[in-house]
C-alpha cells in the first residue's frame, strides 16, 4: 500500500489530546530541538571560531539576526507542516510541474548531501580529538548512525526528541563549563550586540554566520517534524498547535544561538585576546585550547563536538528522506534509503582523505556550506508563497507584516548567500588549471538562476490554477464496470488507489458476483497507524477513507455489497488481521511485479499477507 505522510514511520505518533496544563505544552515541545541541532553543526563552529579569533565579540549582533531570521523562517515551515499537513517537499511537488520537482529534488538532495557531509567531518575530528583515531576511521564509523536511527525510529518519535535534547544538552553544559574556564568579559559582550559596519573579512565571515545558520534541510524537516503531533483538525486545535510551536521553536533556536554565541565567545576570549587572530580549522582551536588552558576545556570541546555531529546526522538523514519522498514521490526500504543518503556523503570525504590528505577536509567543510548556501533560495521562496496563500491556507496564511519581513529576509539571505557562492568562485577561477569552472560551474550557476527565478514566479503566474488543483495522495477512484456472478460469498479486496485497482477489484467480483459481499482494504502504514491505530485521522487517512467510500459506492450502484476498511501499520498484519477477523473466504490482491533485488529495495506485501492468513489468496498481475 502507499504512504505519503512526510516521515511516516512517527506521522502523528505523539498524542496531544489527553493531555492538560503543562503537560498538553510539553507534549508539542521536542520538533524544534531536532531543527536545533542544524543550527550548532561544524559548519556553524567553523565561522563562529573565525569570527571571534579574527574580531573578538564584534559579531554576536550578526548572531543574533541570523537566529531572528531562523526563528521567523522556521515558524512559517512549522505552520505549513500543521495547517496543510504537508512538508515543504510535498507542498511542492503540489505547486510545480514535475519537470521542476525532478531538478528541484537534485538540488535539494545535493544540499541535503553537503550537509551531511559536515556534519560527517565534525564528528569525525571530534573523534581524532579525544580518541586520536585516524579522520578515515571517524568517518566509516559514522556509518553505523544508520543503525542509530533506525532504532530510534523504531522507539518512537519521543525517543528520538529524547536522544536529540540529551546531545544538545551537553554541548551547552560543554560550553557553559568553558565559559567559567575562560572568563569573558560581560561588557565587551554586551558591547557585541551593537551593530556595527562590516567590511573585507568582517563581511565575509558574517556571510558565512548567516548562510551556516539558516540552512535549507531544516525547513524541510521542520515542516515534517510538527506532523508528529496529532491534533485536533478545527480552527482552535490548528490555532493552539500553532501557539506552542512557536514557543518550541522559540526556546530551542535561543538554545542554539546561545551555542553559537558561546563558542565565538570562546574563541574572543581564548585565542583573539591572547593575539592568536589565525584559528583556521577546528583542530587548532582544540589544539591552542589545550595550550592555554590544559586538558579540561579541550576534552570538553571535542565531546561537544562529537555530541552536535552526532545529532545533526541523524536530522540530516531524516530530511534527506522527506526531500526524497516529497518532490518525487519514491519510496524505498527505509534501511536502504538512509544508508544512500549516507554513502553519499561519506565517499567524497572519504575521496579527499585518500587523494588530498586529512588536511584538506577544512576546504571541504566550507565547499559544503557554499552548497548549502546554492539551495536556500529554492527552500525560502516557496515556503512563502506557500504560507501567504490565503485559499490553501485560509484563516492561518500569514499577515502582511509577516509576509514582508519573510520577503526582505529572504532577499538579504539569497544576496549574501549569492555573494558568498560568487566570492568563492572567483577564487577559484585564479588557480591555475581552471577550465572547469567555465565549462561546468558557470553553466550550472545559469542553470539555477533561471530555475530560481521560475522557482519565484510560477506561484504568482499559475495561482488560480494551482488553487483549484484537488491536493489527493493517491489518485482518484476507477470506474470499475460490469462484472459477471459467480460463487465466493465473502471476499476481501486489498486496494492502493493505484491502476492495478481496477484489474484487482474486477477479477474479485468475478469469484464472487452480486451473491457475495466484499471487504474494500487499504492499509496506511505510518508510524503514526502504529502507534495510534483508528485514532489517526489526518490528511492521508482522510483522503484513503474518501476514495474507499468512493469505491463502495461505485460498487453498489453496479450492485454490490461491499463494506470499507482501513487497517494501520504493517500493511501485511493489518490486512491479515482484517481477513482473519470478518472470516473472508478469499482474499484478492494487486501484484507490483518486483524480483530480486526489487523486493528487497520495495518489500513485498503478498509473502507477508499469505503466512499470515489460511484462506485463498488471489494475485492479480
Amino acid at each position: 500500500m502507499a504512504k505519503t505522510e512526510s516521515l511516516s514511520e512517527v506521522h502523528q505518533s505523539v498524542n496531544t489530546d489527553k493531555r492538560k496544563g503543562w503537560r498538553r505544552i510539553l507534549a508539542f515541545i521536542g520538533p524544534a530541538y531536532l531543527i536545533s541541532v542544524g543550527y550548532m553543526d561544524p559548519g556553524n563552529w567553523a565561522t563562529d571560531l573565525a569570527g571571534g579569533s579574527k574580531f573578538g565579540y564584534q559579531l554576536i549582533w550578526v548572531l543574533l539576526m541570523s537566529n531572528l531570521i531562523a526563528l521567523l523562517l522556521q515558524s512559517l515551515s512549522a505552520r505549513l507542516g500543521i495547517v496543510r499537513g504537508l512538508d515543504l517537499a510535498q507542498a511542492s511537488k503540489q505547486a510545480y510541474p514535475r519537470w521542476a520537482n525532478i531538478p528541484l529534488f537534485g538540488l535539494a538532495q545535493t544540499a541535503i548531501i553537503a550537509c551531511d557531509l559536515a556534519e560527517i567531518i565534525g564528528m569525525a575530528i571530534g573523534l581524532q580529538l579525544l580518541f586520536g583515531l585516524p579522520l578515515i576511521w571517524g568517518i566509516s564509523i559514522t556509518i553505523f548512525d544508520t543503525i542509530l536511527l533506525l532504532f530510534l525510529l523504531n522507539k518512537g518519535m519521543r525517543a528520538m526528541e529524547g536522544f536529540i535534547v540529551s546531545m544538545v544538552f551537553i554541548v551547552g553544559i560543554s560550553f557553559l563549563v568553558e565559559m567559567f574556564i575562560v572568563e569573558p568579559s560581560l561588557k565587551e559582550v554586551a558591547k557585541g550586540f551593537e551593530p556595527s559596519i562590516l567590511n573585507g573579512d568582517a563581511l565575509y565571515i558574517a556571510i558565512g554566520i548567516i548562510g551556516a545558520t539558516v540552512m535549507p534541510h531544516n525547513l524541510y524537516l521542520h515542516s515534517s517534524l510538527v506532523q508528529t503531533r496529532k491534533i485536533e483538525r478545527s480552527n482552535k486545535g490548528i490555532k493552539e498547535a500553532l501557539k506552542f510551536n512557536l514557543i518550541d521553536t522559540t526556546v530551542a533556536l535561543n538554545l542554539a544561538f546561545f551555542v553559537n554565541a558561546a563558542i565565538l565567545i570562546l574563541a574572543a576570549a581564548a585565542f583573539y585576546k591572547n593575539g592568536l587572530h589565525e584559528v583556521a580549522e577546528i583542530q587548532d582551536a582544540h589544539k591552542l585550547l589545550s595550550n592555554i588552558f590544559g586538558n579540561v576545556a579541550p576534552t570538553l570541546f571535542a565531546i561537544a563536538l562529537i555530541a552536535a555531529g552526532q545529532s545533526s546526522t541523524v536530522t540530516g538523514t531524516l530530511a534527506g528522506q522527506i526531500i526524497m519522498e516529497g518532490h518525487i514521490n519514491l519510496r524505498i526500504q527505509p534501511w536502504l534509503r538512509r544508508l544512500i543518503t549516507r554513502l553519499l556523503a561519506i565517499i567524497p570525504a572519504f575521496f579527499t582523505i585518500l587523494h588530498y590528505g586529512d588536511d584538506a577536509l577544512g576546504g571541504l567543510l566550507v565547499l559544503s556550506q557554499v552548497v548549502l548556501s546554492l539551495q536556500l533560495g529554492f527552500a525560502i521562496i516557496p515556503l512563502i508563497h506557500f504560507t501567504s496563500d490565503k485559499k490553501l491556507m485560509k484563516d492561518f496564511a500569514i499577515k502582511p507584516w509577516v509576509k514582508i519581513l519573510a520577503w526582505a529576509s529572504a532577499l538579504a539571505i539569497i544576496a549574501l548567500n549569492v555573494k558568498l557562492v560568487v566570492e568563492e568562485i572567483s577564487g577559484w577561477a585564479k588557480e591555475a588549471n581552471n577550465w572547469w569552472i567555465y565549462v561546468i560551474v558557470i553553466p550550472a550557476l545559469i542553470l539555477i538562476v533561471l530555475l530560481l527565478l521560475y522557482v519565484f514566479f510560477h506561484p504568482l503566474l499559475e495561482k488560480k490554477k494551482d488553487a483549484s488543483r484537488q491536493i489527493v495522495p493517491h489518485g482518484d477512484a476507477l470506474d470499475i464496470g460490469k462484472i459477471e456472478k459467480i460463487t465466493y460469498t465473502k471476499i476481501g479486496i486489498a486496494v492502493d488507489f493505484s491502476k492495478n485497482d481496477r484489474n484487482t477489484i474486477r477479477h474479485a467480483l468475478i469469484q464472487g458476483g452480486k451473491d457475495a459481499h466484499y471487504y474494500l482494504i487499504h492499509v496506511v502504514e505510518t508510524a503514526a497507524a502504529r502507534y495510534l491505530g483508528k485514532e489517526v485521522m489526518d490528511h492521508e487517512t482522510q483522503s484513503d477513507a474518501a476514495n474507499l467510500e468512493r469505491y463502495r459506492a461505485n460498487l453498489e450502484d453496479l450492485g454490490y455489497d461491499s463494506t470499507p476498511f482501513i487497517g494501520f501499520g504493517n500493511t501485511g498484519k493489518a490486512i491479515a488481521d482484517i481477513s482473519n477477523r470478518n472470516e473472508m473466504e478469499l482474499l484478492v490482491m494487486g501484484a507490483h511485479g518486483h524480483k530480486g533485488l526489487k523486493d528487497l529495495i520495495f518489500g513485498t506485501t503478498v509473502d507477508s499477507v499469505r503466512h499470515k492468513v489460511n484462506i485463498p489468496v488471489l494475485i492479480i498481475r
